[in-house]
């Protein structure tokens, strides 16, 4: 991989459709326990919505009250606290969900969905294999595989699965995106360009095909260009935390610091949890030879994504600083 960053994350538009909160409807107009239940659910439903959370906790605890295993609620649960980033708390209500309906498919997904934020990759496969042995046609199964193999620097793997989610999505311009960014890493320049090019040619608005093209001219230090390409990114995805922080990293190769160190605290401010800023923010540390607080950053960078690549390069280059 690279020094720049390429968000084929969980922050994609893909995976954000398939963070599943389920809107079921009321049946009946009796009070019965199973018509209060879908109305706590709905509720929650609408609050969830409306981005009002700690109501639509409340709503699904009420549900939880009437029936402490209605796998809907403990599921959508899940849901709110992944939107909140608290996935030790979304993990543990997706495998309540699971020991209470353990053929729930939207659980396992939505499970596997959120091992990969917090780096357990081969719980996301094994979660996910799960999903493939009983509905093989579904799309996320195969974006988040790729996702995850692609994490796992399993580049032949990540391919096939991106290919099996094209089979079902044809002409995906995001899919496309990442098998060009696939190429990218595996150095084979020449093929992510043409696939980039192409798609980008009859979708001019997906700023990742952007983003991509500038990782590839970072790559070959042809930091004007990346610049370029970047920038046409951010003009698409204005103050995207991922865009601002590649360019603080083309700002940083091409010496202008202080531009850098402006975009990437700027990312850090709107994603506090992108692992790739600290570490960018460790090399503008190390350029200016501030030892302490490169060391503090390259760690912390280590703990919110151990795959970050060549942190142990800028380790070395941290510590041989007097």
């Amino acid at each position: 991989m690279t020094d720049f960053e390429k968000r084929i994350s969980s922050n994609s538009s893909l995976l954000q459709g398939f963070v599943f909160i389920l809107l079921l409807v009321t049946l009946g107009c009796s009070e019965s326990k199973e018509t209060r239940l879908e109305r706590f659910l709905a509720q929650g439903n609408d609050m969830v919505a409306k981005h009002n959370y700690e109501q639509a906790i409340d709503y699904y605890e009420g549900a939880l009250e009437l029936d402490s295993c209605f796998a809907d609620a403990l599921n959508n649960l899940g849901t709110v606290y992944y939107n909140q980033k608290n996935y030790t708390v979304a993990l543990d209500y997706y495998g309540k969900a699971l020991e209470c309906h353990p053929d729930y498919i939207r659980a396992y997904i939505n499970r596997a969905n959120t091992f990969y934020e917090t780096n357990e990759l081969f719980n996301v496969l094994k979660d996910l294999d799960w999903v493939a042995k009983r509905k093989p046609d579904t799309l996320i199964l195969h974006f988040l595989r790729g996702l995850t193999y692609t994490k796992l620097r399993d580049y032949n793997n990540a391919k096939v699965a991106f290919k099996e989610a094209l089979e079902i999505q044809p002409g995906n311009a995001e899919l496309i995106i990442n098998l060009g960014t696939l190429y990218f890493y595996e150095k084979n320049y020449d093929s992510a360009r043409l696939l980039l090019n192409a798609v980008l040619k009859e979708n001019p608005g997906e700023p990742n095909g952007y983003n991509t093209l500038a990782l590839i001219e970072a790559e070959q230090a042809n930091y004007d260009l990346a610049l370029s390409w970047v920038n046409k990114a951010l003009a698409i995805r204005k103050n995207d935390p991922y865009f601002m922080n590649n360019r603080g990293y083309v700002y940083l190769m091409r010496g202008e610091l202080d531009k850098a160190l402006t975009d990437i605290n700027e990312s850090i401010t709107l994603d506090p949890y992108n692992g790739w800023a600290y570490r960018n923010k460790g090399i503008y540390y190390i350029k200016t030879e501030n030892k302490k607080d490169a060391l503090r950053m390259l760690n912390q960078a280590k703990g919110l994504d151990p795959y970050i690549d060549k942190l142990d390069v800028y380790f070395k280059a941290a510590e041989e600083l007097e």
